[in-house]
């Protein structure tokens, strides 16, 4: 079978579909406007998140049996369509749920402990040792918006940290946590962090009235996908005070060029780094290249 790899996989996935006899097109490299004709005569597509699977380029190949998406979220394939084409869909949903767990925490510990400022203030010749006293995470609650896998690797870190925790899911009741409503979770919370797909109902879902009942001096984190916080509401929740930090590895458009909540002093940010790690990106290469071969044999 061919298979086209439009977007860079790790090597160990992309040989077991070599080592297997399958002939793989690396197109990770090519412009995306080159795909249509590339794809003609493939018979499965492997795509991580630059690739967009869309109506047009599934119809340019008529031969298409599988899509196979390394990572979780399948935002960028038209799952629908292919469907109606008989094409299989799989992704790879537990490859980088260690990856995105540990960067949330990492963000939770550097919001309450005021790493990066401590670093770039130290960098410039100051020493504000006293003006960068934090806080402890010990006895905090935190409010898990989406106790699913990743949901429950951050509550799994959270409890090993002695903080209390709250789960709100509308498709999942936890039998390890309190499960409480949306409204309950964000005005209980020290820390809320977000762990839901972007859809309709979850679009945003933390806005201006969800601010106005929350603690003040809340820290709030989306590791998940951009557009679920109102961000023009996040914006005036930080300028009052109300947020005492925000952490983020998402944003509505990316990248965020201009985005006015990059001129915030309490605004940690990176660049949708949350699977981004050698162990997540090598499971998600291997897990979706054995998905695309299992598929390619019914």
């Amino acid at each position: 079978m061919k298979i086209m790899v439009s977007d860079k996989l790790a090597p160990e996935g992309v040989k077991l579909m070599e080592d297997a006899g399958h002939d793989v097109l690396k197109a990770w490299d090519e412009s995306k406007d080159k795909l249509p004709e590339l794809i003609k005569d493939c018979d499965a597509l492997v795509i991580r998140s630059a690739t967009k699977a869309t109506k047009a380029l599934i119809d340019a190949a008529p031969n298409l049996k599988v899509i196979g998406r390394a990572g979780i979220g399948l935002d960028n394939v038209d799952v629908e369509y292919a469907k109606s084409k008989g094409i299989i869909v799989v992704n790879t949903p537990t490859a980088t749920t260690i990856s995105v767990a540990e960067l949330t925490f990492t963000f939770i510990l550097a919001s309450y402990r005021d790493i990066v400022a401590g670093t770039n203030t130290t960098k410039a010749g100051k020493w504000e040792k006293k003006a960068l006293k934090g806080k402890e995470v010990y006895g905090k609650t935190i409010g898990i918006a989406g106790i699913g896998r990743i949901g429950q690797a951050v509550a799994e870190r959270a409890v090993a940290f002695g903080m209390k925790v709250l789960a709100y899911d509308p498709y999942v009741q936890s039998d390890k946590y309190e499960n409480v409503s949306i409204d309950d979770l964000v005005s209980r919370s020290d820390f809320i962090t977000l762990h839901l797909p972007l859809t309709p109902e979850t679009k945003h879902m933390i806005s201006t009235k969800q601010f106005e009942s929350m603690k003040t001096g809340v820290v709030i984190l989306n590791v998940a996908r951009g557009g679920t916080i109102d961000e023009n509401a996040l914006y005036e929740a930080m300028k009052s005070g109300k947020v005492k930090m925000a952490a983020l590895d998402v944003f509505e458009v990316e990248p965020p060029a201009s985005n006015k909540l990059l001129e915030l002093p309490n605004l940690i940010c990176t660049p949708h780094i949350g699977a981004q790690t050698d162990e997540g990106q090598n499971r998600a290469g291997v897990m979706v290249a054995e998905a695309v071969m299992e598929k390619l044999k019914q």
